[in-house]
């Protein structure tokens, strides 16, 4: 009886793709193909394990407290997938892999009843308290600005002090809103300052273009005054204003003027151009940032995805300033 053919073993796939579940450590990256895979924020570890973990990236899918139109729940979605081509190179013009020396996970959003509202701001501060506890720092995407709301009270819980604020935005939001109950994207930095959970003399707010009679002390920095000074001249004031206080950063996309972001829930016109809020978002280095978000995200205003790369661009940089901290103190 003739020997019958048998084939080779199959040889082991290599080590590329699907890095977001596939990865053996934190550290590092690998060969993913940019229109294919599981989509974690460039592509880092889908965990909910975050010992070692120096950066938590996680989602707030949150648009019941919009005033204007709703949207932003799909904003962190989105801004996964927008990242996906930012994770295939070193990141311009930082000339270095952050992943290299931050160890950064992907855990996933926030667990969210939207039918029982009165519960979201509890399970957001919930959803902080638990990263934070970790000793991680959180990198958060919206949803709706009123997410920042109970992740500055986790923050500043943590840190036994009020933070300085660096909010990038159209609107100020530091409305009057009395009520202990409202869920409202507008009124969030009215009640931190209240609540002590921010520094008025030592936070910053840049571009605003939408008025208010009482901005509680806040720096305000206006669309026109960094139009008309320039980007320089805006971080030069914000490093001042900050000096070596721990700082949460806060970017609404609206801050973009809508040419540049068009997919967001209340867009209002004069406002930055990617280009500006990027540099500025690469100056922090100097600063002791404490906590980041990017919000206000809503892909159905724009079918070309450009609200969600210049989101993924924010956050990503946001990564490679404390990346690029790490690298200075070697």
């Amino acid at each position: 009886m003739a020997a019958m053919e048998t084939s080779p073993p199959p040889t082991e796939a290599p080590l590329a793709g699907d890095g977001a579940i596939r990865r053996p450590g934190l550290h590092g990256s690998w060969p993913e193909m940019t229109y294919a895979g599981v989509l974690s924020f460039m592509r880092r570890t889908y965990t909910r394990e975050l010992a070692g973990a120096d950066v938590v990236v996680s989602g707030v899918p949150l648009d019941i407290a919009t005033t204007y139109r709703p949207g932003a729940r799909l904003g962190p979605a989105a801004i996964r997938a927008a990242s996906v081509q930012l994770a295939e190179l070193k990141p311009f013009p930082w000339g270095f892999d952050p992943f290299e020396t931050l160890a950064v996970v992907d855990a996933g959003d926030c667990w969210l009843d939207p039918h029982h509202p009165h519960t979201v701001p509890g399970a957001i501060r919930d959803h902080a308290r638990r990263i934070l506890a970790s000793g991680a720092r959180m990198l958060t995407f919206g949803g709706d600005h009123f997410i920042t709301y109970p992740l500055l009270q986790a923050h500043a819980e943590r840190l036994g002090q009020p933070l300085a604020l660096i909010h990038f935005d159209a609107h100020c939001d530091t409305w009057p809103d009395d009520s202990p109950d409202a869920l409202n994207h507008g009124t969030m930095f009215y009640k931190a300052v209240r609540e002590g959970l921010i520094d008025p003399a030592h936070s910053v707010q840049i571009g605003i273009r939408t008025w208010n009679d009482d901005f509680m002390g806040l720096h305000v920095l206006d669309a026109p005054t960094v139009h008309a000074r320039g980007a320089d001249w805006t971080l030069r004031q914000v490093l001042a204003i900050v000096g070596d206080r721990p700082a949460y950063v806060t970017f609404d996309i609206d801050c973009l003027d809508p040419a540049h972001a068009p997919g967001t829930g209340t867009p209002v016109a004069g406002g930055l151009s990617s280009a500006q809020a990027l540099h500025i978002v690469r100056g922090l280095v100097p600063l002791h940032l404490a906590g980041m978000d990017v919000v206000e995200v809503a892909p159905p205003y724009d079918h070309a995805d450009i609200t969600a790369l210049a989101a993924a661009h924010v956050a990503c940089d946001l990564l490679c300033v404390l990346a690029a901290q790490r690298r200075a103190r070697g």
